[in-house]
């Protein structure tokens, strides 16, 4: 039985997880704040979304530790939680180039 139920955590930690991951602008954010830690302003001026879209986001990637925050007078500057996240995402995008090429590939041959 403990099985089972550990079983169903860590399901939900990775659905959680990739829920995450599931949104592009999520990802963009990351992306950014690999660069450098911002605030909300500065995300929404660089991604180009609103306000209360660009602190929804945050707070998913916040929930889930893929981000921090750090609060210093009134604001609240957002760091990325852990780097090797840009490896996973920069790895994801390497296999999707080359499936999407592949599918590619494919096509042109039935042509």
């Amino acid at each position: 039985m403990v099985t089972q139920s550990l079983q169903q955590e860590i399901s939900q930690l990775e659905a959680d997880f990739c829920f995450a991951l599931s949104d592009p602008t999520r990802i963009l954010m990351l992306y950014a704040l690999n660069e450098s830690p911002r605030n909300v302003t500065e995300l929404t001026n660089e991604l180009g979304i609103p306000q209360p879209t660009a602190s929804r986001h945050l707070k998913v990637l916040r929930e889930r530790g893929l981000v921090r925050a750090v609060k210093q007078g009134t604001t609240v500057t957002y760091h990325i939680a852990d780097t090797r996240l840009i490896q996973a995402l920069d790895l994801l995008r390497a296999v999707m180039r080359e499936r999407l090429a592949y599918r590619a590939s494919l096509v042109t041959e039935i042509d």
